[in-house]
């Protein structure tokens, strides 16, 4: 049977503001990628959002990024592979504390915004961010959808699950069509999940010039913060187990 794990960006409020539907979207998704305090998030929205996920037998990951909360982490810094690697090392190891004290620990690390898109475009980065993940923990899995991040845990020992969107549309080199252009996001549900489908069962997704791209599908990142994301979550998720395929954790 076809299976692939559902994960989604959370625990991205801060004090009184809110972001996202997280408790609303935790049913339908099976893997939780939690804002680490840099980007997004802080000590008690990082402890709600665990307790949050146990409660919902969701497993944990830490979604370290840059420290820019201004930004939401999506602008480049200039950081060298030292830096990177301490602020990755530093955001796993909260989070990982907070899974302790709930009597868990964490399943994944995936990188936020920004840091991901530094790591796709230099080695050194991708090298530092895995070098961490696997001082802190190294049974971690890395959630990769960069040639870069793949290779650079795989060569490290560090298990990787190939992620793939189906809000985003893709390129003929297999990436994500940048946001800044036109027809980047899928907003029409039943094309999301028409392209899920294909990229789980037969391996490949229509990139927008209409060729039919390889692509690894082990888990599948909705986002929570977009208009409409616990009926998109829902919907995904009752259509895939429809058509056989398993819905579960990496």
């Amino acid at each position: 049977m076809p299976t692939i794990d559902i994960n989604c960006d959370m625990g991205e409020s801060f004090g009184s503001w809110t972001m996202g539907q997280d408790l609303e979207i935790l049913p339908h998704i099976t893997s939780a990628n939690i804002a680490c305090g840099f980007h997004a998030g802080d000590p008690e929205v990082m402890l709600k959002t665990v307790q949050a996920a146990i409660a919902t037998n969701v497993a944990l990951g830490a979604h370290p990024g840059l420290p820019d909360l201004q930004g939401f982490g999506r602008r480049a810094m200039a950081l060298s592979a030292a830096e990177v690697y301490s602020l990755v090392v530093y955001q796993v190891g909260a989070l990982q504390a907070f899974a302790q004290t709930q009597g868990t620990m964490l399943h994944h690390v995936k990188t936020h915004g920004a840091l991901y898109n530094m790591t796709a475009r230099d080695v050194a980065l991708a090298r530092a961010v895995v070098q961490a993940v696997h001082d802190v923990d190294r049974g971690l899995l890395v959630y990769v959808a960069n040639e870069n991040m793949a290779r650079a845990a795989q060569d490290i020992g560090l298990s990787v699950a190939f992620e793939v969107y189906a809000d985003r549309t893709y390129q003929d080199d297999g990436t994500l069509t940048p946001r800044s252009q036109p027809h980047a996001m899928i907003e029409d549900v039943d094309q999301a999940i028409a392209q899920v489908k294909r990229m789980v069962r037969e391996g490949v997704v229509r990139a927008l010039s209409g060729r039919d791209v390889p692509i690894a599908a082990d888990t599948l990142c909705i986002h929570g913060d977009q208009p409409g994301a616990v009926h998109f979550a829902q919907r995904i998720r009752a259509a895939l187990e429809a058509d056989g395929i398993a819905v579960r954790a990496v």
